[in-house]
């Protein structure tokens, strides 16, 4: 693929310029299908909450590789052996991990595709790129998937304390505005180690590691599973399901050729194919909300008001408890809907329904952030701090929701 290759640096409000260090790296910045991630945002519809969080997942991509390079420094200054080919594996894996996002970052696994997350599509995505890049990209699928030998390599993409966490931390912090999040990844960073394979943080970072946890609590809880939030992407889920729904009754709907094609195909992870993988590619969050502006006046009840309710911003009630909703007070609202809309239960359920938010900020049960002291023995975060709340984080909290519409729809 002939590309005009030449010196890129990008100006990122986070930190500052980020240079790209290579022409590999380049062509697959340029590549269409990594172009792509300026159309799908980052933090899906919280915007709806805080009016900032219209950053992308390309911003974050770029701010991961920013940050993988310097973790890449920070070993090699400590004597980690890692060569030219394995960092740029690392660089790469680290800038595609998130390229197999839908529109909308997550409503989508929900609702167009079944049984694939985007974990596994963005590994679709790597081995197309790596044909086209005449295998230059199998060091970083290996790392990707986890079987390159190196431990630490593959803790770097994903673990507790992975590059991804680091930026999407400081980033959604910043353009959401809630200061509480804002760590300190340099710190945490310079902080990295390795010593038997895997990847520890020395005993003086353990005061940046307790924030680090205690930012990421509180971030779920007041940005990520912001109630508010919940209720617009559930509503998002429940509009490309009932479009879905409609199109299989024959109905016609006016959208993108690359949205109709999820909307009348049943796809999951066996019939999700070279050219489901071309299809999906064409699809961003413009697709969505091109949909949503012309559903909103659609004959359908049901779609209508749904799409109705996210762009104008008039979203169902929401009411969020400790303990599991009873049927008995989603039965009161159904029933009042369908009386006063003539709609069927079924109808209704789309405006009438519960769920449950789950929030651990530190997943210890799998992976655990390995703290190395001087004596050279290797502890758990949360048994090598003497905060209390670190225990609490490392339990899941779960919550439980009813939405239903307000008094006037």
């Amino acid at each position: 693929m002939p590309t005009n290759n030449k010196l890129k640096i990008f100006n990122d409000p986070i930190y500052g310029f980020i240079t790209i260090p290579n022409t590999l790296i380049f062509d697959i910045i340029q590549h269409k299908y990594f172009q792509r991630l300026r159309r799908i945002s980052q933090m899906g519809l919280s915007y709806l909450v805080y009016p900032g969080a219209h950053h992308t997942r390309f911003h974050h991509a770029l701010g991961c590789m920013h940050l993988m390079q310097k973790a890449v420094n920070v070993l090699r200054f400590k004597g980690v052996v890692i060569s030219e080919e394995e960092e740029n594996g690392l660089l790469i894996a680290i800038l595609l991990h998130d390229i197999g996002h839908g529109p909308f970052s997550h409503a989508m696994e929900h609702s167009l595709v079944d049984d694939i997350s985007h974990e596994e599509i963005s590994l679709r995505f790597m081995q197309e790129l790596n044909s086209e890049f005449n295998g230059s990209l199998t060091l970083a699928i290996s790392i990707f998937k986890k079987e390159y030998p190196r431990q630490f390599m593959c803790e770097l993409i994903s673990s507790q304390l992975d590059m991804d966490r680091a930026d999407y931390l400081k980033r959604d912090s910043f353009y959401t505005g809630v200061a509480e999040g804002n760590i300190n990844s340099e710190r945490l960073i310079t902080m990295l180690n390795v010593k038997e394979d895997q990847l520890v943080l020395e005993e003086k970072g353990i005061l940046s590691v307790e924030k680090f946890l205690i930012a990421r609590g509180f971030m779920y809880w007041q940005v990520y599973l912001h109630k508010t939030s919940v209720v617009a992407e559930q509503l998002l889920v429940r509009i490309l399901k009932r479009a879905k729904e409609l199109v299989s009754q024959g109905v016609n709907l006016r959208c993108s050729e690359a949205l109709f094609y999820f909307l009348s195909s049943e796809i999951n992870a066996d019939s999700f194919d070279a050219h489901t993988l071309k299809v999906f590619s064409k699809l961003d969050d413009y697709d969505i909300v091109a949909a949503m502006k012309d559903w909103q006046s659609h004959d359908d009840f049901v779609l209508s008001n749904l799409c109705q309710m996210i762009l104008d911003r008039n979203l169902l009630k929401i009411k969020v408890k400790n303990k599991p909703i009873a049927e008995v007070n989603l039965e009161s609202h159904s029933k009042a809907l369908i009386k006063k809309y003539n709609i069927s239960e079924a109808e209704a359920a789309y405006f009438v329904f519960k769920g449950r938010l789950v929030n651990q900020a530190y997943e210890n049960k799998f992976q655990k952030i390995k703290i190395l002291f001087k004596t050279g023995k290797i502890k758990d975060i949360v048994k090598a701090s003497d905060q209390l709340n670190l225990k609490a984080l490392s339990k899941p909290i779960t919550k439980y929701y009813m939405c239903y519409p307000k008094k006037k729809m």
